[in-house]
């Protein structure tokens, strides 16, 4: 089964996108004037100590924002950080709208339409929202089906099954979440997530970087990824960009040392390439991705991707 990371150029053209592209990332701060966005600069992953600050605090609480950049390897990254146990928060997950007249009840079909995280972000009234699944086929049109590959589960219905070996992140009724294997997953234990996602692999366990991260090769791409404290009340969103001068993209290792640095037990690597974006609500109502989505390579464009993770407030 094909990843959806797209296969970077190479060569003469390589090199022309790299030049175009070594401009392209945007300053922007999701904080209420006259605050600043503390911007981390580090020599080494290793190096990271977050100084986390309010997101949008008149909005909600329970949300942090962090964002820097490191010099080896050159990388830019954004992080939230979500306190999952917040009765003002919710989590959403995207499914598939039920036809006219019909229940969304029991295990949908495993397909649903494209979306943009920006538009996600929108359509579901969240105030953060981030790529989750791999999936099939790859292009950036909204509104066609893609076929997700792994576990999602939206509001206790699951629109796709389990995928073995792959891991995924669950959030049960208690408002907890955790990092678990898809192929580990009973039905039982299936019936009782009220929310879920699927990934690749899990990077970070215990709050130890896992060797398959390291063994399963060097590629720098892109990255999106989350994490989760060590008693799942904690949720951590991260993106790092890629394919671009000022930020070469992470391998899966780096993926999990910089969760590992945010504050997470335990991390997973979700979708990436050309898929990975973070889209944030402003407090001016805007919504944005504060990375630069590089679909096709060509900055500032998003992917039509899958399913979605959002934080949204709860209204209920």
């Amino acid at each position: 089964m094909a990843k959806t990371y797209d296969k970077p150029l190479y060569g003469l053209w390589a090199g022309l996108f790299l030049v175009l592209l070594g401009g392209s990332c945007r300053t922007l701060s999701p904080l209420t004037p006259p605050a600043e966005t503390v911007r981390g600069k580090f020599a080494v992953p290793e190096d990271i100590l977050p100084q986390w600050q309010p997101f949008a605090p008149s909005l909600s609480p329970g949300i942090d924002y962090f964002e820097g950049t490191i010099q080896k390897p050159k990388l830019r990254f954004w992080a939230l950080r979500v306190d999952v146990t917040e009765p003002a928060l919710r989590i959403v997950v995207s499914a598939k709208e039920a036809p006219p007249g019909e229940a969304a009840e029991g295990t949908m079909d495993g397909s649903i339409p494209s979306t943009k995280i920006t538009s996600f972000v929108r359509r579901y009234d969240c105030l953060a929202g981030i790529n989750a699944n791999p999936f099939s086929p790859v292009s950036g049109k909204e509104g066609e089906d893609r076929t997700i590959v792994g576990l999602t589960v939206s509001q206790g219905i699951v629109v796709a099954l389990p995928h073995p070996p792959f891991d995924g992140l669950v959030f049960y009724d208690d408002r907890k979440a955790a990092i678990v294997n898809q192929g580990a997953l009973s039905e039982a234990q299936l019936q009782t997530i009220r929310n879920g996602v699927g990934g690749f692999y899990a990077v970070l366990r215990g709050g130890a970087v896992l060797e398959g991260a390291f063994t399963r090769g060097n590629a720098r791409h892109p990255r999106s990824g989350v994490g989760v404290s060590a008693d799942g009340g904690m949720l951590y969103l991260l993106v790092i960009d890629g394919r671009q001068l000022g930020s070469i993209g992470a391998t899966e290792a780096e993926v999990g040392m910089i969760l590992q640095k945010l504050g997470a037990a335990d991390g997973l690597n979700l979708d990436g390439g050309g898929s990975t974006a973070l889209a944030l609500k402003f407090p001016d109502g805007k919504v944005r991705a504060v990375n630069t989505p590089i679909h096709k390579l060509i900055p500032g464009n998003e992917r039509g991707v899958a399913t979605c993770l959002g934080i949204a407030l709860n209204r209920e």
